[in-house]
């Protein structure tokens, strides 16, 4: 996986899982197995609702 480095030093991956249109139901599941996957940066927020 790519990173870039933020101005504090901090690593930040290029590529993140975005769960904008999972279903509720569903979220959970699939942000399991990203991780399985190597994902490390998850684009989540509330206004989703999942």
């Amino acid at each position: 996986m790519e990173y870039i480095t933020l101005a504090n030093g901090y690593q930040l991956p290029m590529l993140g899982y975005g769960t904008l249109h999972i279903p509720p139901k569903q979220t959970k599941e699939c942000v399991l197995k990203a991780f399985e996957a190597g994902y490390r940066l998850i684009d989540t927020a509330a206004s989703y609702q999942n």
